[in-house]
């Protein structure tokens, strides 16, 4: 049978939102749909709303994928009706079965959301919140997520719970946030509470079927777009308060590094951390692996990150190059240091980075701008290179002097969609 065909016999398929008191506040729309099916598709709990169903059941709880397989067999020649908690286009099964089935083969009936019963049970607007959903996802990243974020809405599952979603966000030091937990949303056992962070981080009775609501409190500034933080706001190795890119170079390296939202980061020689976090901070759907090889500044770099929220920083202590062999391939590498490595860490920031990637290097003795600049060249790379020089006032007696800081090259290069040698080999086969 070809394709075509199969898809003209395809039935339509029925997705029906429901809530947590089951059938009470269905539709007759959506009661009629159920009623019409003869198969039924949901996991137990909503099965168990329709015990006087006399049709096949397919389960979800046993595997999603394999669940709307069966459910794709059976709608060749039977009416099949899935079960969805709330919107099922809303973090639901919607879209899942929208690609399985084809739009034209589906029809949603929506329920009211969770985050909806939330929002009208707390007494706030929705309109303007943010939704984010952490079934079945880490809480790494959630923070960086969160730090531009007025209103947010959480959806949670058993292990990302609100109590340790607060612990993760104070852990963060992300802490502003007044908080509110809806349990079983329309149902006999519906609930709602208000909590400080702290107060939710020790709460021991919340239910399994929740949803968290967080507000900034009234006064709360939006951090800026574009970080540009002094180095005092960082924690940094003392007596060494050199390893950390100052500010002036750290904004035009990062601006350099093309980041975009979900970029993947190497900053390698992380010192302080200052690059990573800034990146983070631009890069807030993404990933930063801070690579440092010294144990007491990988112990810094955490407790900067914690301290700025940049749950999206992986400090990694090693040495570069080999520290890097297990990481994710990247959108964008700054090198700040090398430990004497420039030639292989720069050569392996161009064999591991993904097509199209930045490759920033700061360098500022003269050996290390003449070995970074030789190993672009070698590789066909003929890198932007800006010299810069800073000079801040600070005070002399009654009056104010410029006081230079190190001039620094800053090196920036895009890894090519093919290599040299990928090029000169296929050129090589097609003659």
């Amino acid at each position: 049978m070809s394709g075509s065909e199969r898809k003209t016999r395809v039935r339509a398929v029925t997705v029906v939102g429901i809530g947590a008191d089951g059938c009470a506040s269905l539709s007759t729309r959506s009661m009629n749909a159920v009623a019409k099916a003869h198969v039924l598709v949901g996991g137990e709990r909503h099965h168990a709303f329709f015990p006087q169903f006399a049709g096949e059941r397919i389960f979800l709880d046993k595997g999603v994928g394999k669940a709307l397989d069966v459910a794709a067999e059976r709608a060749f020649e039977s009416t099949v009706c899935v079960l969805a908690s709330g919107d099922p286009l809303f973090f639901g099964i919607g879209n899942l079965v929208l690609k399985k089935f084809g739009a034209e083969h589906v029809e949603i009936l929506p329920h009211p959301s969770s985050v909806q019963w939330a929002y009208a049970r707390s007494g706030e607007p929705w309109h303007d919140a943010r939704f984010i959903s952490v079934h079945g996802r880490s809480r790494e990243g959630l923070a960086m997520r969160l730090r531009r974020t007025r209103k947010a809405a959480l959806l949670t599952d058993a292990e990302n719970t609100p109590p340790r979603i607060a612990a993760h966000l104070i852990e963060y030091s992300d802490d502003a946030w007044e908080a509110w937990v809806g349990e079983e949303l329309g149902g006999p056992g519906e609930r709602v509470r208000s909590f400080t962070l702290a107060e939710l981080a020790a709460c021991t009775d919340i239910g399994p079927l929740n949803v968290l609501l967080l507000r900034r409190p009234e006064g709360w500034r939006m951090p800026p777009a574009i970080p540009f933080l002094p180095e005092a706001a960082f924690e940094k190795r003392m007596p060494k308060k050199g390893l950390i890119t100052k500010r002036e170079a750290r904004t035009l390296s990062l601006a350099s590094m093309d980041l975009r939202p979900d970029s993947v980061v190497w900053d390698v020689g992380a010192g302080s951390g200052a690059v990573a976090i800034e990146a983070a901070m631009l890069a807030f759907r993404g990933k930063v692996f801070a690579i440092e090889v010294d144990p007491e500044g990988a112990a810094i770099c955490s407790a900067n990150a914690r301290a700025h929220g940049a749950d999206n920083v992986v400090v990694v202590e090693g040495r570069a190059p080999d520290a890097l062999a297990a990481l994710n391939a990247p959108n964008a590498v700054f090198v700040g240091g090398s430990k004497g490595s420039m030639e292989e860490i720069i050569g392996a920031a161009l064999d591991r980075a993904l097509p199209g990637a930045r490759i920033v290097v700061n360098a500022i003795t003269l050996e290390n701008v003449g070995e970074a600049y030789r190993v672009f060249r070698a590789r066909g790379i003929s890198p932007d290179v800006t010299m810069l020089n800073v000079s801040r006032a600070e005070p002399l007696a009654h009056y104010m002097r410029f006081a230079a800081l190190n001039p620094i090259h800053i090196f920036a290069a895009t890894k090519p969609e093919a290599s040299a040698t990928e090029s000169s080999t296929a050129s090589g086969d097609a003659s």
